[in-house]
């Protein structure tokens, strides 16, 4: 049987009940706060009941209030500072507390308006803060002014028109708040409307006491005054038609701190291009971020290797990424855009640590492949090469291995072939060399024929292969391949005939060679991935004619399926890819 689950404490299950009650009616606690404080403001400071209708009020303050969530437990400091305010309410309530409550009232609500996107959210907030302001103004401030000028009368009556207010909250569309919405407030702002409401309020009161003007008269010029100046500050601030306001001298003064980060920048990037450890970069990248000014030391750690220099002091800045951790300790209290501005150091440090990494990957990554696509080729050259020996083995076999023909065969092909292992031995121990040794056109063309002599090839040149010079290992690669595909098209269909065309009359220093068979076209799944990537096939096209397409490549040549139909299939090797006939006209003439 399952274990029953523990008992949930009934003061737990309370909480959550009011949580999940107030998150889901939260304008109804809003509204019951608001009118507590307004029956303790009507009754008078002298009333007996005004004190428990403030302390209810604070009560439901504790469950609307932005600082804590309701499923935090309560610090003993904040414990404290509830019961401050409970015991101020208690024994010290006075008309002065009052106004100044009033004030922090408002300031919160006023900060919480410049958050909410919704539209009724922020609209129920500004009808809260002009009840907030129009009880102070109308209800509060004259009980406590130098002057008493306002009838009780009236005081009372207007007090009972501002809960016609109610109904207007209460009348607002309501939108819940998701419980991922954060509980905050602007805090600048909060501050700022406070300072504001207090000048209002200490202004006014300074008009009455030394002009001898009325409560309503003071009040009217000092809200002008201030709005005057506001207005001014803000024209000062963003004066607009490309004029530079102090907003520019101010993000200067929070994103700039002076022109010793400039010079570590400027040495970073520098740096960058001379270091080639990542590990070094953050080295002596940090050695020139300790001698900024404002730097007493630092300690970082880059894979493997770590360091520490100056010293260290009570103000931190901490960054990591990972791969890279460093701290940056401030000879000063490092206020939020000091903060901010070390860490965007660190970042910048980290991102250039990044990079190099990065870097020193990638080169080994290049040679990695280098070396790869080195031994692709040179394995299907030596599989070429096997298949020479195997020829000349079989025609030995074959006929008198004593003959006249087959000793000038031998003396013709074996020279060839150790030339040609000796230039694959050397490729494969400088696989990152890409420079190919150059034989004459005739040489070349000559060894080619005599290759393949006796197996049924039809070798044409058009024009004379003297005076030009092609690269040995990428012609050899390409022919032998082409032609080890052709001759095992052959083998399965004999009537396939083969022809090899070399072009050097319109392509002077760069020969042009073609291999044709009249055998079964290139199936159309595995033509848009031929030569570009290996392709699975039954007779072994794909990777050797990669790897010569991708050798071709790397010095200037192109090699492509010029013509790709039954009976007329034809690859071309060339410099250009613009050919003056089709290859079937050129394989006929």
């Amino acid at each position: 049987m399952p274990s029953p689950s523990p008992a949930i404490p009934l003061a737990a299950r309370v909480s959550d009940a009011v949580r999940i009650w107030t998150r889901r009616h939260w304008r109804f606690v809003v509204i019951a706060m608001l009118a507590l404080l307004h029956v303790a403001a009507l009754r008078g400071m002298e009333d007996d009941w005004a004190r428990p209708f403030l302390l209810a009020h604070l009560g439901l303050l504790l469950l609307w209030q932005p600082f804590v969530r309701g499923e935090q437990a309560v610090t003993g400091a904040q414990a404290v500072s509830i019961a401050i305010g409970a015991a101020a309410v208690t024994l010290w309530l006075h008309w002065w507390l009052l106004a100044f409550w009033v004030v922090v009232l408002a300031g919160l609500v006023g900060g919480k308006v410049f958050l909410y996107s919704a539209r009724w959210q922020r609209r129920f907030y500004l009808v809260v803060l002009l009840y907030l302001l129009a009880l102070l103004a109308v209800v509060i401030l004259p009980e406590v002014a130098p002057r008493r000028e306002i009838a009780p009368e009236i005081l009372s009556g207007v007090g009972y028109g501002l809960a016609l207010l109610f109904l207007v909250l209460a009348a607002i569309p309501a939108e819940p708040e998701s419980p991922e919405t954060p509980a905050a407030i602007d805090f600048f702002y909060s501050i700022f409307l406070m300072l504001v409401l207090g000048v209002v309020v200490l202004g006014g009161f300074a008009f009455m006491t030394l002009g001898k003007t009325s409560y309503l008269e003071a009040l009217m010029a000092t809200v002008f005054l201030i709005a005057g100046t506001i207005f001014v500050i803000g024209l000062a601030w963003n004066p607009g038609s490309g004029f530079a306001g102090l907003n520019v001298f101010f993000s200067r003064y929070l994103f700039s701190i002076g022109l010793p980060v400039e010079k570590w920048l400027h040495f970073l990037a520098e740096l960058s291009r001379s270091e080639a450890r990542p590990e070094g970069l953050v080295a002596e990248g940090v050695a020139g971020l300790a001698r900024l000014p404002w730097v007493a030391g630092t300690r970082w750690q880059a894979g493997e290797e770590r360091g520490e220099t100056g010293e260290r002091t009570g103000y931190a800045v901490e960054y990591g990424d990972g791969a890279f951790a460093l701290t940056i300790y401030s000879r000063y209290r490092v206020g939020p855009a000091l903060h901010w501005h070390l860490r965007l150091l660190g970042q910048l440090l980290g991102e250039f640590h990044a990079a190099k990494r990065r870097e020193q990957a990638l080169r080994q990554q290049s040679y990695l492949q280098a070396v790869h696509e080195t031994g692709a080729r040179i394995t299907h050259d030596v599989k070429n090469l096997l298949q020479s020996l195997g020829a000349l083995c079989s025609m030995a076999a074959r006929e008198d291995g004593d003959s006249p023909q087959v000793q000038a065969l031998i003396r013709r092909q074996l020279p060839a072939i150790s030339q040609r292992l000796r230039e694959a031995l050397d490729r494969l121990q400088h696989p990152e060399d890409e420079s190919a040794p150059q034989i004459s056109t005739t040489d070349w063309w000559s060894a080619l024929v005599h290759r393949y002599q006796g197996q049924d090839v039809d070798f044409q040149a058009d024009g004379p292969a003297a005076g030009g010079r092609v690269p040995r290992a990428v012609f050899d690669s390409v022919a032998d391949n082409l032609l080890q595909n052709a001759l095992a098209k052959r083998a399965a269909d004999p009537s396939v005939q083969i022809r090899v065309l070399l072009r050097t009359r319109d392509a002077p220093g760069a020969p042009e060679l073609r291999v044709w068979d009249s055998g079964r076209a290139v199936p159309a799944e595995v033509r848009p991935s031929l030569l570009r990537a290996p392709v699975q096939s039954a007779n072994g096209l794909g990777i050797g004619l990669l790897q010569a397409a991708r050798h071709a490549e790397s010095i200037g040549l192109r090699l492509e399926l010029a013509s790709n139909r039954d009976g007329d299939v034809c690859f071309v090797l060339s410099r250009a890819g613009a050919y003056g006939r089709t290859p079937a006209e050129i394989m006929r003439a």
